[in-house]
């Protein structure tokens, strides 16, 4: 089969593309998936960088969870068809369009962690076949959306979900989305939106139209001086905001931190904008702030994500299609990030 096969941690060499790699059987509670499409995510450039680094080693190259195994086809995001099953799985389950969870978790209950991840930890959906776990099957059979729009939807959207929930984010808060164009911004803005909450996007001025659409009431620059975005800030939310939601990183919190209300919430999921940063703890404690790490969903949050699919409530944006022999073209255009959307793949 066709397979797209990060070898090592590194550039855009280290992902190499076969077209005779080994067909994956599927074993005893597990499925044979045929990947109609795929998409692009922070996770797989960062993995194949080993841009994660290691407690206390914050340069160390490692995978989102520690050292990798290679050879690994990465690839997150699924959708497809079921081709075959193995042993104990109901043969109904043949020819059925599925989305997967890509998710592994810490124990057999609803809201435990994710410590895991197709396309990380085992192989994933850069490639024409995968095997998956059947539990991590949703019947997608009855959904309106497009196969590149169902799998746009796993780590990106999946990310999203869990950050608003962890966040208690709830009808009539305002919400500030940083850095609103990628992936996970893009779902957040849909889906704080989608959940009745009052969203700000922090974007280029390029963006804004796509965020409005998106469901955004307020477009703020992130290319404002400091002064500037207060004073836009002051203006979109007078009373201070409820929550951040957060995968840049870099110097906004410190910069932002002050913009939230008594008992607000910063949800952070990311730091594109740079890992490692300072703020003044005071900001934090004296108005009962909380701040949160979130990454990526619990099975509970997955199957959320699932009915929105199911229903068509939620409609990712499609910013490009590539072929999988055009992979490394698909992720040089995703690091460019001046698309606003997924990125996706089809095998």
């Amino acid at each position: 089969m066709s397979a797209a096969v990060l070898r090592r941690h590194g550039g855009l060499e280290a992902l190499e593309l076969h077209d005779d790699w080994p067909l994956p059987e599927p074993g005893p509670g597990q499925v044979l998936v045929r990947v109609t499409a795929a998409a692009v995510n922070n996770t797989d450039v960062w993995t194949r960088e080993g841009a994660y680094g290691l407690p206390g080693r914050p340069e160390a190259k490692a995978g989102w969870r520690g050292p990798l195994d290679f050879p690994l086809v990465q690839g997150g995001d699924i959708a497809g068809s079921v081709s075959e099953v193995g042993a104990g799985v109901p043969t109904e389950w043949v020819g059925r369009r599925v989305l997967v969870d890509p998710a592994f978790y810490a124990d057999e209950g609803e809201d435990a962690p994710p410590v895991g991840l197709l396309g990380s930890e085992r192989d994933g959906g850069f490639a024409e076949y995968v095997v998956v776990d059947a539990d991590r099957l949703y019947d997608m059979g009855a959904s309106p959306l497009s196969d590149q729009e169902l799998a746009a939807l796993p780590v990106s959207y999946g990310t999203a979900m869990g950050m608003l929930e962890r966040a208690e984010i709830r009808r009539g808060e305002t919400v500030l989305v940083t850095g609103a164009s990628g992936g996970v911004d893009l779902a957040l803005v849909q889906l704080a939106a989608a959940r009745g909450a009052r969203v700000l996007a922090l974007t280029s001025g390029s963006k804004a139209a796509a965020l409005e659409e998106a469901g955004a009431s307020v477009t703020l620059s992130r290319d404002a001086d400091r002064a500037d975005l207060e004073r836009q800030l002051a203006a979109a939310a007078p009373g201070g905001l409820d929550a951040v939601a957060d995968v840049a990183g870099g110097p906004w919190l410190e910069r932002l931190l002050p913009a939230l209300r008594e008992n607000g919430r910063w949800v952070v999921a990311g730091a594109v904008a740079g890992p490692v940063i300072t703020f003044d703890l005071r900001r934090l404690y004296l108005h009962n702030l909380r701040l949160i790490g979130s990454s990526m969903h619990t099975r509970a949050h997955f199957a959320a994500l699932a009915d929105l699919a199911r229903t068509g409530t939620v409609r990712p944006r499609i910013a490009a299609d590539f072929p999988l022999d055009d992979i490394h073209a698909a992720q040089k255009t995703f690091r460019d990030g001046t698309h606003v959307g997924k990125i996706a793949i089809i095998p």
